[in-house]
């Protein structure tokens, strides 16, 4: 890590949610001059109906790490299994330890209501190691220092743009991310496994043009772009100035408020 570079942290339940959600605007903070770092809370392993766990798990985390690769993101491992992303003390605890040696100044996360709940615990856990960044009494596995940097959270769009009750989410920021859809769907397509797996189990008619299908749901609902990824900001407290807000500060020129 360049400690003269600002950082981003993308933190996500499994191999290719970044993708899916975050991964254009990681891609815009990067050329912004942002160092920026992904990880996935679950290594991947039930993502298959061809290979037994432990391969299917070695598998996604090739692709994790060449779609991290084409991007220039520093890849952080995984930690659990599929469908053990449980908010827990040990969890938090080897998680917090990243987080300390991240120290993100943006932290992007999955939305709090999400369909699943790998999801929606891989959001609240990457809020608390971020909120207990700094706290000298937490104790980190494995022992970190604590990291006094402000981070302000950023809560992607929930799978399919809708809450797990069908109903419609509509961001605060847009990020236009049109220039980078070629490099976001190059490193989407990085996780070759998942695309009958997806098709298979969840009814995609394309792995790739479902992910371009929901970018251009978000630049519909802008009213300006064509490609867009959407994002709500997380309350501040515990976290950074209440007026912070680095994402629309740094993509300025890619950034549209909601009205």
């Amino acid at each position: 890590m360049n400690p003269s570079k600002k950082r981003a942290f993308a933190v996500a339940a499994h191999p290719d949610d970044i993708e899916f959600v975050m991964a254009g605007t990681l891609i815009l903070l990067r050329n912004a001059g942002y160092e920026i770092h992904t990880m996935n809370l679950a290594n991947g392993c039930c993502g298959s109906t061809e290979h037994n766990a432990t391969e299917t798990a070695r598998i996604r985390e090739r692709e994790a790490l060449a779609a991290a690769d084409s991007i220039g993101a520093e890849f952080h491992p995984s930690l659990v299994n599929d469908l053990e992303i449980f908010y827990n003390h040990e969890t938090l605890a080897r998680l917090s330890a990243v987080m300390r040696e991240v120290a993100p100044e943006i932290l992007l996360v999955h939305a709090p209501s999400d369909y699943m709940e790998d999801h929606m615990n891989a959001c609240r856990l990457a809020i608390t190691a971020a909120f207990a960044r700094g706290m000298p009494n937490y104790s980190t596995q494995p022992s970190r220092p604590p990291a006094e940097q402000p981070v302000t959270i950023y809560h992607a769009q929930p799978h399919g743009n809708r809450d797990p009750l069908g109903q419609l989410v509509r961001p605060a920021l847009f990020v236009d991310i049109g220039s980078v859809m070629a490099e976001k769907t190059a490193m989407l397509a990085c996780h070759k496994s998942q695309q009958q797996w997806l098709d298979t189990s969840q009814g995609l008619n394309s792995y790739l043009e479902t992910m371009k299908d929901l970018m251009r749901e978000v630049g519909r609902m802008s009213g300006r772009y064509e490609f867009a990824e959407g994002w709500r900001r997380h309350n501040h407290l515990g976290l950074c100035a209440a007026q912070d807000n680095p994402l629309r500060q740094s993509l300025e020129n890619y950034v549209q408020v909601a009205p």
